[in-house]
């Protein structure tokens, strides 16, 4: 995600944010029609059906407005994560209350609660974004070369023909440069 379409997410999110502070029944349709696809797919997906995504969607939406007007959010993911996960946990124990789960449901929150989950997903971004900076230091050549190779899956091949290159070798030998050069610009 670059640093625009981040920015336009945390845009986003606190647009919803606000109009369900102030009530506003707009609010309600696009927080239905951007994140209850993805409880939907998660609940089918397990063991579920349509029905129960609705209502554990529904349960995850009440629940981030009673948080929202007891001024309890501190929303530190995406507003998408967020819901996600309060849909997942709804899920996990209804499926335990239900034996439809495996696990212990208590022991599987205790072994991966939700404030871990958040803060993993937060360290990934912030990890993504420490790799983006540094393809951006990379500079070119070797900002594309990985690009095409590990983003874009062009072979070896195409890497050389495009970059010029007079053999796969040398397009090899420059990709494993760039990469040193960038796990360089990473870890410093």
């Amino acid at each position: 995600m670059s640093k625009e379409q981040k920015q336009q997410t945390v845009a986003d999110d606190v647009s919803l944010l606000e109009g369900i502070k102030r009530g506003n029944s707009d609010t309600l349709k696009i927080l239905y029609k951007q994140f209850y696809p993805m409880a939907l797919r998660f609940v089918t997906h397990n063991s579920g059906s349509e029905d129960d995504a609705k209502d554990i969607f529904q349960e995850a939406v009440i629940a981030l407005y009673d948080r929202i007007g007891q001024q309890k959010l501190d929303l530190k993911c995406q507003l998408k994560t967020f819901i996600y996960s309060i849909c997942r946990n709804l899920w996990l124990k209804r499926l335990g209350k239900k034996d439809r789960y495996s696990l212990n449901i208590e022991d599987f929150e205790d072994s991966i609660p939700l404030v871990n989950e958040i803060e993993w997903m937060e360290e990934r971004d912030k990890q993504f974004f420490m790799m983006e900076a540094a393809m951006k230091r990379l500079g070119e050549p070797c900002q594309s070369i990985l690009k095409d190779f590990y983003i874009y899956n062009m072979s070896m091949q195409d890497i050389s023909d495009k970059f010029g290159y007079t053999s796969t070798d040398n397009a090899k030998t420059q990709k494993y440069k760039c990469l040193q050069r960038l796990k360089k610009l990473f870890f410093n």
